[in-house]
């Protein structure tokens, strides 16, 4: 199964590492490939405690404020290899490809890649793809699409990102 969470609002990682969480209550093996995300984030704390999920981030650091560079694309492509090996292992029951639409619409992966992926992942895995700004493709060929979309947010009124609760 497809699982595509995107949308301008806020909870679409929030809304995957729930559900990496529930799998990993049921036994289940999980992994998190983190795409753009290269800092240190509070969940990851936790996570890491969970013997069985992996988490793995494919980015430096949050360039959104500015223009990708050689360097993020090489990351995103990088980490890319590596979660396609891990598909093909057959070792997990869930893949959390986290921001994966932000790394496809600042262009440091190629859509054809990510739909490669889907096309050839074990029937029984449930791959989960967040971000905003999803492709229209990949909404297509999800099975599952959440819409997380913003209706008011504090950021508007000045006020920072918090640890524990942003990040």
């Amino acid at each position: 199964m497809i699982q595509v969470y995107t949308g301008n609002g806020k909870g679409k990682t929030t809304a995957a590492l729930g559900l990496a969480i529930r799998a990993a209550g049921a036994g289940l093996k999980v992994y998190i490939g983190q795409f753009v995300k290269g800092r240190h984030y509070s969940e990851l704390n936790l996570l890491k405690k969970i013997k069985n999920i992996k988490v793995k981030q494919y980015g430096r650091s949050c360039f959104i404020k500015r223009a990708p560079t050689q360097a993020d694309i090489s990351m995103a492509e990088n980490g890319l290899e590596k979660v396609k090996k891990i598909i093909s292992s057959k070792i997990y029951d869930v893949v959390i490809l986290d921001e994966i639409n932000i790394a496809l619409k600042f262009k440091l992966l190629k859509f054809k890649d990510i739909t490669d992926i889907i096309k050839n992942a074990p029937k029984n895995l449930e791959i989960v793809l967040t971000g905003r700004y999803a492709p229209l493709a990949l909404l297509k060929a999800a099975d599952l699409i959440s819409e997380v979309k913003e209706i008011k947010h504090y950021y508007k009124k000045g006020i920072r990102a918090r640890k524990g609760i942003e990040f």
